[in-house]
């Protein structure tokens, strides 16, 4: 369904090519095979987000609090859906992507130029990059969206497919209701 949902916007041209952004996200998580120590809330049990968007989510992963951002970059970029919607082949990688320090990796910057993908992420050592949050703010949006559906602000069942299940039908309702917007 979301495919279906993906290619209307890109027909209608409503997703940006040229730029991804990365970021993940913690929730609150009680228990469930996707749950670890957090570290930014005291060791609690939670999980993580982790989420491609360039404002419409293309896909999101579900790990534990404590797995750290960098594992899940070429997860991430490797999981988008084939897009279709225009004339040619099937969009299937941005251009670029943009992630903040928490990605910083060479063997990753490398993985990602084999992919044809320009990787724009800030140094660990060095000042950020000017302009980086200006053009970042898609992915916030995107968690705030997905956010917004309060079942998946905070990870309570059991079984991490049932979690899935919900991430991708909130995923799909952001898709319908931008289709419905750009057709209006």
């Amino acid at each position: 369904m979301r495919r279906i949902l993906l290619a209307l916007l890109n027909a209608a041209g409503e997703l940006d090519w040229s730029r991804a952004c990365v970021d993940a996200s913690h929730v609150h998580a009680e228990r469930g095979p996707a749950t670890g120590p957090s570290p930014v809330n005291r060791r609690k049990a939670g999980g993580k987000h982790h989420l491609i968007s360039d404002g419409i989510p293309f896909h999101v992963i579900t790990t534990a609090a404590n797995l750290n951002d960098v594992t899940q970059t070429l997860a991430l970029v490797d999981d988008i859906p084939p897009v279709a919607g225009r004339v040619g082949h099937p969009h299937k990688r941005p251009d670029a992507l943009l992630d903040d320090k928490g990605c910083d990796s060479n063997p990753s910057r490398r993985e990602l130029h084999k992919r044809g993908i320009l990787p724009i992420i800030s140094h660990r050592d060095r000042p950020d990059i000017k302009g980086l949050g200006r053009l970042r703010y898609v992915v916030e949006q995107a968690f705030a969206l997905l956010h917004q559906f309060k079942r998946l602000a905070a990870h309570w069942e059991r079984r991490f497919d049932l979690h899935n299940g919900l991430v991708s039908l909130a995923c799909s309702l952001i898709c319908w209701r931008r289709v419905k917007k750009a057709s209006s």
